[in-house]
Formats: structure tokens, sequence, C-alpha cells
């Protein structure tokens, strides 16, 4: 069970999966990062990686390996589309799965919310997926800015909170001592942090 009162800044990093889009028409990808800082989370670095299976896997497990990285959220390529190939990149990496995310997400796909449309049966097309590996949470959600703000708003951020009772990723994720918590991010560039 969460005791803790104050909130805990993770640091964050964002990942566009997409063939398409670039830094100019990533919309959800900087809706993500403008949310990260709403939340005075940290942000850690935003990029784009093509529809490729190991170039995910390549670009995930460095951030994976980083110890300055605690949380990533990919956003893209979770549809039942031959292309899409996100959640199958990412499962072979988890340490752990966290079933209950996409459960909940189809959940809230399926039914809606004030803010957000109901896609009623379209929601079992999802395979949003998150996961533990190396003492870091990776969510996978889709890329579209009504899903990924659901997602977003629903689960991911309530659960990076630490004082969401009771209880929540932030206090597992603070054990694991996170040098970026005491080290200046620049949360005004979309470049990647270097120490």
């Amino acid at each position: 069970m969460s005791k803790n009162t104050v909130f805990l800044p993770l640091s964050v990093a964002v990942i566009t999966v997409s063939n398409r889009h670039t830094a100019e028409s990533d919309t959800t990808g900087q809706m993500l990062v403008n949310q990260i800082k709403q939340q005075q989370h940290l942000f850690y670095r935003q990029q784009i990686v093509a529809e490729d299976r190991y170039q995910l896997r390549a670009a995930v497990s460095d951030l994976i390996a980083d110890p300055y990285c605690q949380v990533i959220i990919l956003n893209g390529g979770t549809g039942f589309q031959a292309k899409n190939c996100t959640s199958d990149a990412l499962k072979v990496l988890f340490d752990r799965t966290i079933d209950g995310f996409a459960e909940l997400f189809r959940q809230l796909s399926f039914s809606g919310t004030v803010k957000h449309q109901a896609v009623l049966s379209a929601a079992m097309q999802s395979d949003a997926v998150a996961g533990l590996a190396n003492d870091t949470i990776i969510f996978a959600i889709p890329g579209s800015p009504d899903a990924a703000d659901l997602a977003a708003s629903q689960l991911i951020w309530p659960q990076l909170d630490a004082r969401t009772k009771p209880c929540n990723f932030a206090n597992l994720l603070n054990n694991r001592q996170c040098p970026a918590i005491s080290r200046p991010i620049n949360h005004n560039s979309n470049q990647e942090f270097k120490l």
C-alpha cells in the first residue's frame, strides 16, 4: 500500500512509432511531452522510430539500459494492421507484463468517458500493452490523439503519481535511485538529455 503523500517526479521518455511522422507532424508525441511537463514529471527524450520491430527494440533497449530513464511511453503501432509491430516488439523485452493496463484500456475504449468517445467493439483490435523491464515502466498506446490521451489521463498519469492510493508505480520506480531527479533537464527542448 502506498503511504507517500508527496509528488515524486519521474524521468519520462516518449517514442512515436511511425513511418510517416516527422517532429513537426507528430501531434500525439508532442501532446504527451506537454502532458509530462504539466504533470510535473521530468521530460527525458522524444524520438520517432520506424515501424520496424528491430529498430524499435533497439531504441527501447537503449532506454531500458539507461539509468536516467524511468518511464517510456510509446505511441503508435498498436492496432491490428499487418504493419503494426509495437506490442510484439516489446513483449520479449518485458521482465513482467502489466496485464491490467491492456484490460483497463480496452474497457475504457469500449465505454468511453465524458471527454473521450467510445469506440465500442473496435476496442478489441487494440494491442496496447505495458510492462516492466530493468526497473523501467513501459507503456505502448495507440497513436491517435484521443486514444493516447485516454490512456495517459485515465491510467498512466494516475499510476505515475506517488499520491495515488492504494498503490502506484511511482513508489516502485523511486525505490530505484534515479540520478536524473537531481540533475536539471531542459523541459523546453525535444533534444536528448545528455549528462
